[in-house]
């Protein structure tokens, strides 16, 4: 049976936040050692069993990660941004944060359940249409909901610019100027432009669950988070 291998210079990538040119120097410098022995080919193949170390630090090669995070306001979902902070600020010194993407996302002005990974696999699984995958939104309103804002929700409605109604969703009335809604897609600012259809105006959105996995809001304050476990994993991909 062979034996899997990774250049050295992809390793020290993959385990540190430098770059594959910045791992280049510090093999140059004799910054990085390999079972004890100062290493400077970046071509050296490493085995699972080697110890690399570099500045003394031993290194230890990071798994798939899959994080939930209780997104406050203010923060984008994107990779690159000019205006507002990413998510991925938030995650503070996480090894190569910058590979780890959002599962889906959430607009700067909505707060909440946020899934991010560096899986893509898992990911497509999460995010892709053809799951539908139920989403859970609270949404705090300007006025009272119409009398029959349920049974519109569940028909379906015709948002502005679209040339399909929305999939039937769920809405449950949570007091006089608060609702759940329920999501099986996921449609450019959909919960906002759903409940314009239903002639009123979102003025603050939450959302609580992905799947059958809800936001941990006891544990996580906004802005923090953690590392979900097996049993959680099992229930965002639960159908």
């Amino acid at each position: 049976m062979s034996v899997k291998t990774q250049r050295l210079d992809k390793f020290l990538t993959a385990t540190t936040d430098l770059t594959r040119s910045l791992a280049k120097k510090a093999l140059h410098r004799s910054e990085v050692t390999v079972n004890g022995e100062i290493v400077k080919n970046s071509a050296l193949q490493i085995q699972a069993s080697d110890k690399v170390c570099w500045l003394d630090e031993p290194l230890t090669l990071v798994g798939l990660r899959y994080l939930m995070l209780n997104k406050p306001l203010g923060y984008e979902c994107s990779s690159k941004s000019s205006h507002h902070p990413l998510v991925t600020d938030l995650l503070g010194d996480l090894v190569n944060k910058d590979q780890v993407q959002s599962v889906g996302r959430l607009d700067v002005n909505t707060s909440g359940l946020l899934l991010l990974t560096d899986d893509g696999q898992w990911l497509h699984r999460i995010t892709s249409p053809k799951y539908r995958k139920a989403k859970v939104y609270r949404a705090t309103l300007a006025s009272a909901l119409i009398a029959d804002a349920e049974e519109r929700v569940i028909e379906g409605l015709q948002l502005d610019g679209d040339a399909l109604p929305t999939l039937p969703a769920k809405l449950e009335r949570l007091g006089p100027l608060s609702a759940h809604l329920t999501l099986n897609e996921g449609r450019y600012h959909q919960v906002r432009r759903m409940f314009a259809a239903l002639g009123n105006h979102v003025e603050a959105l939450h959302r609580e669950a992905i799947g059958r996995l809800w936001l941990d809001e006891d544990a996580l304050a906004p802005g923090q988070w953690r590392e979900l476990t097996e049993a959680e994993m099992a229930l965002v991909a639960a159908q």
